[in-house]
């Protein structure tokens, strides 16, 4: 069993039992910029935190024996943000991608990329398929880093993949549209946390998430802890779901 000491207003012996796992949890990792202006600092300083606070959590789902975690980690968005900061995040995951190999290594982490790869820097999708390369005999958790994604542009993607395949759409099914997504083998999401306070999807997962548990954390995300991660798996192994049916 796994013991969660609660979160920083309360001291609670939590138990996450290994028997009702979320198979695929993703997380949208809000808050760096506010956590870094709250420090006196520039917003590139909490992507950096950001990064450890990652880092702790794939080690913890790993722990726990969780399947696949998806990492918001660049949306297709998010080239709206000055260039200061966007030529920051694309340097941060040029740097890390193949550098954190030792602890893709240890923790028997496979590395998956989800969004529009051939929209990135040429230096940055040679990153990508090298670090895929290198983790996919890791038989452990799957790390999925969504970056350059949106829920939007990956279901057009997918449908302008099946138009030049040519197959007829009149028998199709939601299985088969699932495989002319970018990562096929990529489960329904169980559970989706986002940190950070704000209350909102942000075009992420969108097929995959139809019918996910949402847990909201205030907490910004640097500050995001295994403990709080052990918490938000409690409450998914509290509720019921239904997928549209009467229980």
């Amino acid at each position: 069993m796994l013991e969660s000491a609660g979160n920083s207003s309360a001291s609670t012996n939590l138990s996450v039992s290994r028997e009702n796992l979320p198979v695929h949890v993703g997380i949208i990792m809000d808050g760096n910029g506010r956590w870094a202006k709250l420090k006196g600092k520039k917003r590139t300083a909490g992507h950096t935190e950001g990064l450890e606070a990652a880092k702790k959590i794939a080690k913890a789902a790993s722990d726990m024996g969780i399947k696949y975690l998806t990492l918001y980690v660049f949306s297709t968005e998010n080239w709206k943000r000055t260039e200061e900061e966007v030529g920051y995040l694309m340097n941060l995951i040029k740097m890390h991608l193949k550098a954190e190999f030792e602890f893709y290594r240890s923790n028997r982490l496979r590395v998956k990329v989800l969004g529009n790869v051939e929209g990135l820097p040429p230096d940055i999708q040679e990153e990508i398929h090298e670090t895929e390369k290198e983790t996919a005999q890791f038989t452990g958790t799957t790390i999925v880093l969504a970056i350059n994604y949106g829920g939007r542009d990956e279901i057009i993607r997918g449908i302008k993949k099946i138009s030049k395949s040519g197959i007829s759409l009149n028998n199709m099914t939601e299985k088969d549209f699932s495989s002319y997504l970018d990562f096929p083998e990529l489960p329904d999401m169980d559970l989706l946390i986002r940190t950070g306070g704000e209350k909102r999807i942000s075009n992420f997962l969108l097929w995959q998430s139809s019918y996910a548990e949402l847990i909201f954390c205030d907490t910004l995300w640097p500050d995001y802890s295994k403990e709080l991660f052990e918490e938000n798996i409690l409450e998914y192994q509290k509720r019921t779901r239904k997928f549209g049916a009467v229980l």
